[in-house]
């Protein structure tokens, strides 16, 4: 399926940003099941800086801000053509080893709620593939999507205490859980195309453990499904903030508003 796909992230200040330090993750990978046949990012009100590779083979641009400016206007679009390959991304690439990803985060530190959701799933005696699909399950059933209870900062401990979450959530208690029982696990950032149509309010996010004999193997715990030719990856990492589309810093005291409009259609 070849994918088109255009984002944009418009930041408004109440006064002009002397100072401002990005980092975009916003290229996607050419690897297992997609391969990007065309992309560019464009900006306003900020300048590129360099463009390097992370530990987790993502494509990073390093960005500071041209002048003193009030807005920041951040867009990419391109195409995609992607495969369905029932979630299997196969065999590690980066630099970071496979041990690397049994590390939890502040996002994803187990508490009492992880721990037990862990023992519910238990060392069992089937595949480790159908204990992480009894996991992604698990989680679904714990979690319900619900945009209200949480946000970015939101750990994955606080969601499932709270019983309701977004993708991002799901993808944490997932990777929370996965890691007590054994698994490396990672987030990652990414697209969906909707059936239900072309425009989206935000990028979406899943969750991959690796599975032995296997590889890594994707988990969209909000839709009930590993990515199939619909997902367009496009960045890996412990957690949301190694994976985020847009993170940084920035001086000043004035305040700030974002946009995001996102398109996604075949």
């Amino acid at each position: 399926m070849r994918l088109k796909i255009a984002h944009q992230t418009d930041y408004a200040f109440t006064g002009p940003v002397d100072y401002a330090l990005q980092e975009l993750r916003l290229t996607p990978k050419s690897r297992a099941g997609q391969q990007v046949l065309a992309w560019k990012i464009e900006m306003e009100g900020a300048v590129r800086q360099a463009d390097f590779e992370d530990q987790h083979n993502n494509q990073v641009t390093l960005t500071t801000v041209a002048g003193r400016p009030d807005r920041i206007r951040i867009r990419c679009h391109g195409e995609v053509e992607t495969q369905n390959r029932a979630g299997v991304v196969g065999e590690h690439g980066g630099y970071a080893p496979l041990w690397y990803f049994r590390r939890s985060t502040a996002l994803t530190r187990p508490g009492a709620g992880l721990r037990r959701l862990a023992r519910e799933i238990g060392p069992g005696d089937d595949a480790d593939i159908s204990r992480m699909h009894r996991l992604s399950s698990a989680v679904a059933a714990a979690v319900r999507y619900d945009k209200s209870p949480t946000h970015v900062a939101t750990t994955a401990e606080q969601a499932l205490e709270a019983g309701a979450g977004v993708c991002q959530d799901h993808a944490h208690v997932f990777i929370a859980a996965a890691r007590l029982l054994g698994f490396p696990a990672r987030y990652v950032s990414g697209y969906l195309m909707l059936d239900a149509g072309i425009e989206q309010e935000a990028a979406h996010a899943w969750a991959e453990a690796w599975i032995r004999d296997i590889g890594w193997v994707g988990f969209d715990v909000s839709n009930a499904i590993c990515p199939d030719e619909r997902y367009v990856r496009m960045a890996t990492g412990l957690d949301y903030r190694e994976a985020a589309p847009v993170s940084g810093m920035r001086y000043g005291t004035a305040a700030e508003s974002m946009v995001v409009t996102l398109a996604v259609q075949q």
